[in-house]
């Protein structure tokens, strides 16, 4: 395979604004888009030419919020899993989410170098995966997967040991600090933080806030030191105005958020990556996929909530990435979340979310979620326009045509 290619007489989606350039050529050199011109306007010598004609160009889709080692939607057994088998079955995982138009992906907990630089060297096919590595989780917080009645123990907790585990935890001011420290060092890209109760875990109600103000700021701080950022999950107000008054740059999930708080993120640019179409997932297969009776019956109290969450943000003009956050079989309805955005905000702040917004987020704003001369050349090709019909995205497998990721076309419709 040439690694200089153009997409001749393609349409490009104006992600921005909505408009269709008509009729541009694309020329792809090694990982990067060299140029971006109307059609026979350069002359191609030495490329190899794909003709896209009447087909629509938009840049590879980011999911900010997925854990690609939950195999399992029993956060507590997938932990339990020995380390190969966890990471033989993400390998399905990745490629699909891969084929689905997703040339990258901000692990939200689990994910860590090693995965991701297996990907980026070939041996797995996959997301580029900006991997946060262990998420940081207080004693019965979020990512304590123990059970009441579990004997506590001082050693470190197991789960700092299993691939599986989506968290490590870790409590105390200099602890955490430490453990930034260690999952720094280790190859995360952003740090994750529990801060307030959740879905998946047994023992803490949603309305709990999680780490002291000390503790964020601490995680914030060693953050900021190594120049990098804190996302953080939460749901009611109070832990979301803790989270952005301690300096955390992006509120994971959200559902319980009002506008005064939506208006509080807006006002300090902190991003808010909603992941609805989890729990309209875990409402309806959630049981026969493993999750604690516990966890069912959080669902409710977050599912009918997200959905005005995600108007309450956009009214404040808060940011939002795209997120996804399934878990074990529910990973094939990644796209879904496409529908539930366009139902409330329009299919084209719902593909802004995963494109350019997205890019925002993971710092990478010019160089992914656009076509342009200079970016990262990760493209798709879909047979048929998203910001007129997103059904097209959320059943990608059958009309993106063409999936290119860094330089390197891994679909073809030939």
């Amino acid at each position: 395979m040439s690694d200089k290619i153009i997409f001749k007489n393609g349409n490009i989606l104006n992600i921005a604004t909505g408009e269709i350039l008509e009729g541009y050529d694309i020329y792809v050199e090694k990982d990067k888009i060299r140029d971006v011109v109307p059609q026979g306007s350069l002359t191609d010598n030495g490329y190899q030419e794909i003709d896209i004609r009447g087909k629509t160009v938009i840049p590879g889709l980011i999911d900010c919020h997925v854990h690609v080692l939950a195999s399992e939607a029993n956060l507590g057994l997938n932990a339990l899993q020995p380390n190969a088998i966890v990471m033989y079955r993400a390998i399905p995982v990745l490629k699909a989410m891969l084929m689905r138009g997703f040339t990258t992906v901000r692990d939200a907990g689990g994910a860590d170098w090693s995965l991701a630089r297996s990907v980026a060297l070939g041996l797995i096919k996959g997301p580029r995966i900006f991997a946060s590595g262990k998420a940081l989780s207080q004693t019965g917080g979020h990512g304590d997967m123990r059970a009441r009645g579990s004997l506590l123990l001082s050693e470190p907790c197991s789960c700092c040991f299993r691939a599986g585990a989506i968290a490590r935890v870790v409590d105390g001011v200099d602890n955490v600090r430490l453990a930034v420290r260690e999952e720094i060092q280790q190859g995360a890209n952003q740090i994750k933080i529990m801060a307030s109760g959740g879905v998946a875990s047994p023992t803490d109600p949603i309305a709990n806030t999680q780490y002291s103000e000390a503790e964020i700021r601490a995680i914030v701080d060693e953050a900021t030191a190594a120049n990098t950022y804190v996302m953080a999950h939460a749901y009611t107000p109070r832990a979301i105005r803790r989270a952005v008054e301690c300096g955390v740059r992006t509120i994971e999930h959200g559902n319980l958020a009002d506008q005064q708080t939506a208006e509080l993120m807006a006002a300090n640019n902190v991003f808010a990556v909603p992941t609805q179409v989890t729990y309209e997932m875990l409402a309806r297969f959630g049981e026969e996929g493993g999750l604690s009776a516990e966890s069912v019956a959080k669902i409710e109290d977050v599912r009918e909530a997200g959905r005005k969450a995600i108007k309450y943000f956009d009214d404040a003009g808060v940011e939002m990435g795209f997120g996804s956050d399934l878990l074990g079989e529910m990973h094939q309805y990644q796209s879904h979340e496409f529908l539930i955005r366009a139902e409330i905000l329009g299919n084209l702040k719902a593909l802004q979310s995963a494109t350019t917004i997205a890019a925002k987020i993971l710092n990478m704003e010019g160089k992914l979620g656009c076509i342009k001369s200079g970016a990262i050349a990760d493209i798709l090709v879909v047979d048929g326009n998203p910001a007129d019909d997103i059904n097209l995205l959320v059943e990608g497998e059958k009309y993106i045509t063409h999936i290119m990721q860094n330089g390197k076309l891994v679909k073809s419709d030939r």
